[in-house]
């Protein structure tokens, strides 16, 4: 009679093919899975994207570029220069960024740099989203995302229009600020700002953007509280307030969407509606006579981040018209597949004049 030890190892043994090739079937099984889930989050990024449109030219008679500055501004008159950020080409020379003014009252608006106060850290300097706020003594704040070695801070400065200059004041850096993409000023160290990721590790951040997370949201600052105050959505990217004050507009760029929320007396918002539209929206600029929406848009997201010289990235600008009522209404004011401006991330309207910025080439200097 075999030992007992040796009477329990034959079963073990005979079972052991069976067991391993058990296994193999799982493995290959979950395998299958997870290709399938990252070839769905492959297409239906590439939808995000709108990788597959083009465009057909909408022109304006009267237009010029002004040339020599990469640009990205969001607010009329008032720009920042030379945003450099990882993934995005640039055109923008291997030099600091820069703060710009135009004054469209004048017969032929230019382009001028700010000199901006010593101690500040120049640079470094890497703007992306600006705001501005005129206080009850019309003294001027500007405010600016900055980017300083691809990290996440908010600048305020005070604007010298004697001196052309703006004093620093503050530089802001908080743990709900991640990833600051654009921010609205709603007083002289107040505003609301967009996270266009939960992460700021630049593989999280596109882990998160593959997996469609709907993490990025925005966030109410000031000196005495620091708050999420809108949540869930894709990639939260500019943001604005209407001329009353009641409401926050914001541009969940990946899902091509406006969201409409309301500003209560605590700061928070709550959201009233969404306009989905079939662009990928970018920078939100408010006509201050009116109260419309100029959107600087991106037809084609893919052509940003995969950048062809043979086939640039469109530009695109719309016109909203009515947001609040049932049926707002869209317009392409102007369109271009990219022979003339290439990723247009902004278009700011004042008094008959349009200005369109773009993410990394020139601008367009059209009157309407």
């Amino acid at each position: 009679m075999a030992p007992p030890t040796e009477l329990l190892a034959r079963p073990e043994r005979s079972s052991a093919p069976g067991s391993r090739a058990m296994g193999r079937l799982v493995a290959v099984g979950l395998l299958g899975i997870a290709l399938a889930l990252l070839g769905e989050r492959l297409l239906a990024l590439r939808n995000r994207l709108k990788a597959s449109r083009e465009v057909e030219s909408v022109d304006l008679p009267h237009c010029h570029l002004i040339k020599g500055i990469a640009f990205v501004f969001n607010i009329f008159h008032r720009f920042g220069k030379g945003l450099k950020f990882p993934g995005l080409h640039s055109f923008a020379p291997d030099k600091p960024g820069g703060i710009l003014m135009m004054d469209l009252k004048e017969e032929k608006p230019r382009a001028r740099e700010l000199r901006i106060s010593r101690g500040f850290d120049l640079a470094s300097f890497n703007p992306h989203g600006i705001s501005t706020f005129i206080d009850n003594d019309d003294t001027v704040y500007l405010f600016v995302v900055n980017h300083p070695e691809f990290k996440n801070t908010v600048e305020i400065f005070k604007f010298e229009e004697a001196e052309n200059s703006l004093l620093h004041l503050k530089t802001v850096k908080h743990e709900l600020l991640p990833s600051v993409n654009d921010i609205t000023a709603v007083g002289p160290a107040h505003f609301y700002a967009t996270n266009d990721h939960y992460f700021s590790d630049p593989f999280l951040k596109y882990l998160e953007t593959y997996l469609n997370l709907h993490w990025a949201n925005v966030v109410y600052y000031s000196p005495n509280e620091v708050k999420v105050v809108a949540e869930g959505f894709d990639s939260a990217n500019g943001i604005n307030i209407s001329p009353d004050d009641k409401y926050i507009y914001v541009a969940d760029i990946l899902a091509h969407e406006i969201h409409v929320l309301e500003k209560h007396t605590n700061m928070n918002l709550t959201q009233l509606k969404v306009l989905e539209l079939d662009t990928l929206v970018d920078n939100l600029s408010i006509d201050p006579s009116s109260g419309d929406i100029w959107v600087g848009c991106h037809p084609n997201g893919q052509k940003l981040f995969v950048y062809d010289p043979n086939n640039p990235p469109s530009s695109e600008v719309l016109r909203i018209q009515n947001i609040l009522s049932e049926k707002p209404t869209v317009t392409t004011v102007y369109a271009n597949n990219g022979s003339v401006l290439q990723g247009s991330s902004v278009a700011s309207v004042y008094d008959g004049k349009l200005l369109i910025g773009t993410l990394y080439h020139r601008a367009l200097y059209c009157e309407l």
